[in-house]
């Protein structure tokens, strides 16, 4: 009898396989479907809308670029190009934040906020067409718990903004 060689890669079986490109269907296609409708309803992209909402949900509508970045798990350079953007459409502003040591923050404008308020219901309908009410409250709440068990594993550092409050308060 021959012991497996542990260097070996473990192959996915047929039905994992067909899973994973499954996986990688949605990971591809949400983003691109989420992005159009925002496109085609409010004027700007997933990710503008995306920096826009974690500002209108972060305290005093602020939040340091470098965090907006790690949240948004994009490069400091391509959050810098948005939010000049949204900087050019009035939405936010950029300057210091002492509360975060001298760094540079971006803050919501009242535009910003009423544009994000604005586009806010539009995005739900269709986050709600394609994911939310297709799947039903079980298999969402499998999703979810799958998405923030990846993350987990994949960036520990983000897992505390996709945890749930029960995971928060330590239950």
């Amino acid at each position: 009898m021959t012991q497996a060689d542990p260097g070996a890669t473990p192959w996915l079986s047929g039905e994992q396989l067909e899973d994973w490109r499954a996986v990688m269907a949605l990971v591809m296609t949400l983003p691109a479907v989420l992005d159009a409708q925002l496109k085609r309803d409010s004027g700007m992209t997933l990710f503008e809308y995306h920096v826009l909402a974690a500002l209108s949900e972060s305290p005093h509508e602020e939040a340091p670029m470098s965090d907006l970045a790690r949240l948004s798990q994009s490069s400091p350079s391509r959050l810098s190009h948005a939010v000049s953007r949204l900087e050019d459409a009035g939405l936010v502003t950029r300057g210091s934040c002492v509360a975060a040591g001298k760094r540079t923050s971006a803050r919501l404008t009242p535009a910003g906020r009423a544009r994000v308020e604005a586009a806010a219901p539009g995005h739900v309908r269709e986050v709600r067409r394609v994911v939310v009410d297709l799947l039903g409250p079980e298999r969402f709440a499998a999703l979810g718990d799958a998405g923030r068990a990846v993350v987990q594993a994949a960036v520990p550092e983000l897992a505390a903004v996709v945890a749930t409050a029960d995971d928060r308060a330590g239950a």
